[in-house]
């Protein structure tokens, strides 16, 4: 098994990129700027900025780095005050030893306490007397005298003042009098204390800001609009890894009415130089498989070094060179072609194209790593009953499982079960037999299925009843959209428990749903209705796959292929279905 977690090694031949990176951050009189590392959701942004943060710990430039984690603080603090904090302390602990700077450091602390203060007394005032909120900074400390004004009852205004006394508390210690500032003023003295603690200090700050993938739209929002604060100070770096569609829908969701023109100015305005994760093709996903098997095969640590060193010479010269040999590899390592990793590196062969290519897999680092988690988990579980099945054999199951889509792949293991274990078809399919007829989902995806069909081992002169028997009490039908996305994810939550087709959050998680993730979500929705045994009444989770229906007409294409299958005879369904543009097609 493989651990879902960012690597300092470099697997994908991002080297060049995260060496461009450091090359503009080490530029004479290139700071302040902003770098963002823009792609999709595992697309390997969190191992690209550590290889940047190494290449930094070794440049002949001494920089302070600091890494923010957006998604830590969600839900725990202010994003804005967190990262403000983050900044203060680091600057804090870098200015040990000298007295004076040690002062200004805690002046600084002390700001963004300030800063968190007044923000809690906006939240605390709009919840006490009922009005909205404007953000941190948008009231001054007249608010904090006011906020328990409008309570109804005793309890509710003791309990409410003592928030208030404690923030405003809190105000007065940090704060004197006679230095009580606006929020611009506060905000321009913040920025005057930084600039100084840097001056004395004399390195560049490099801030590193990770995971605004996972955050909720606001949170990203306060992010970004915390690191407005530092924009053009100078001797300062901001790099920001992000999905740039989330970015865009984060934009659209915080400033309703925003169009796409709009968005992107904020993205520009933020962002001065975007640096693209580069798409695994075959040659980097093939190499990237060579590195996992032999990580999982125990591979000694000297040897992956001179493994890893000889994958990455190979796919800089690739544009000139043939790939490196499966042999040659071997070689780097010790192994022969007879070893268990030579086995190994035998399907890796095999399989790559199909994961680098397939528009589900899309050569996804993330994707390809959980899918092989999936397999060695059937194959544990298989080698444990003595199962007459091999790693080859799941390993061609499991991509067929991901690739496929669930209707086919229900359609594929109910014809296992139909014909003992032995589909009729898939004997025509390896054959290259393009007269074959097809069930529709099959059919659906029958450009993919006759490429998977050629993979070895071939599977018709196989049972195949105990690989399915292994997958469905392993991993239930569907389960691979495990590889969404935090926002698929939330959204097939939300739908899956959804039971009005008026819901407003089931209509507000398909508004920060991407395109590519529609289906996948829909396809999720019917593995949770194919566990449905009554169907008198509407069940759970039908009307958000209904609204996903009316949104996608791609997922709508899902859907009423899924809905062929049931009997719409019952009179909710009847009615729900009548009139339907994009059920009547």
């Amino acid at each position: 098994m493989w651990s879902d977690v960012e690597s300092s090694e470099d697997y994908l031949n991002f080297g060049e990129v995260s060496d461009l990176a450091v090359d503009i951050l080490s530029a004479k009189n290139i700071l302040p700027i902003s770098i963002g590392i823009f792609g999709n959701w595992g697309a390997g942004k969190s191992s690209l900025l550590k290889l940047i943060e190494t290449k930094l710990e070794d440049d002949e430039q001494d920089y302070i780095v600091i890494n923010f984690d957006a998604w830590l603080y969600q839900g725990f603090d202010d994003a804005r005050a967190a990262l403000l904090e983050v900044i203060a302390t680091k600057l804090l602990e870098e200015a040990k030893g000298d007295k004076d700077l040690v002062e200004k450091g805690k002046g600084l602390l002390k700001r963004v306490n300030i800063f968190r203060a007044l923000g809690l007394a906006a939240e605390g005032a709009a919840l006490f007397a009922g009005v909205p909120t404007a953000g941190f900074l948008a009231r001054g400390v007249n608010a904090i005298g006011n906020a328990t004004d409008g309570l109804q009852n005793e309890d509710e205004y003791t309990e409410g003042r003592a928030v208030v006394v404690d923030v405003k508390n809190e105000f007065d210690k940090t704060i004197k009098p006679k230095e009580s500032k606006t929020p611009p003023q506060q905000i321009h003295a913040f920025r005057t204390e930084y600039e100084e603690i840097l001056d004395a200090l004399n390195k560049p700050v490099v801030i590193i800001i990770d995971n605004l993938d996972r955050c909720l739209p606001a949170n990203a929002i306060h992010t970004l609009e915390a690191i407005r604060l530092f924009l053009f100070l100078k001797n300062t770096a901001f790099i920001i890894a992000a999905d740039e569609e989330m970015i865009k829908s984060s934009v659209a969701e915080h400033f309703k009415g925003s169009t796409d023109r709009h968005q992107l100015d904020y993205i520009d305005k933020l962002i001065q130089v975007p640096i693209r994760v580069p798409k695994a093709g075959v040659r980097e996903i093939r190499s990237y498989l060579f590195m996992l098997y032999a990580i999982e095969a125990k591979v000694s640590d000297d040897k992956l070094s001179e493994l890893r060193i000889g994958l990455e010479k190979a796919l800089q010269q690739s544009w000139k060179d043939e790939p490196i040999t499966r042999e040659q590899v071997l070689r780097l390592i010790g192994y022969d072609e007879n070893s268990d990793l030579g086995q190994s590196f035998e399907r890796v062969e095999r399989i790559a194209p199909i994961l680098a290519n397939s528009p589900i897999i899309h050569g996804n680092p993330r994707t390809v790593k959980r899918l092989l988690n999936v397999i060695k988990m059937r194959v544990k579980t298989a080698q444990r009953r003595e199962m007459p099945i091999n790693e080859a054999i799941i390993t061609k199951l499991v991509i067929f499982e991901r690739c496929a889509g669930a209707d086919a792949t229900k359609e594929f293991y109910s014809a296992i079960d139909r014909e003992q274990g032995k589909p009729n078809f898939l004997k025509a399919l390896e054959d290259k037999n393009e007269s074959v007829s097809l069930p529709e989902s099959l059919n659906q995806r029958r450009d993919f299925i006759n490429e998977w069909c050629l993979l070895e081992p071939k599977l018709s002169e196989i049972d195949l009843r105990p690989a399915i028997y292994l997958s469905r009490e392993t991993i239930p039908l569907g389960s691979y959209v495990t590889g969404l996305s935090p926002i698929g994810r939330v959204a097939l939550e939300s739908l899956s428990k959804t039971k009005r087709v008026s819901s407003p959050a089931a209509k507000k998680s398909l508004e920060e749903l991407v395109i590519e993730e529609q289906v996948p979500v829909m396809e999720g929705l019917i593995s949770h209705l194919r566990n449905v045994s009554d169907w008198n009444t509407q069940p759970e989770g039908f009307a958000g796959a209904f609204i996903l229906a009316e949104y996608s007409s791609e997922a709508a294409k899902v859907f009423v292929r899924y809905l062929s299958s049931l009997d719409k005879s019952h009179p909710w369904m009847k009615q729900m279905l009548k009139n339907q543009p994009w059920y009547r097609g």
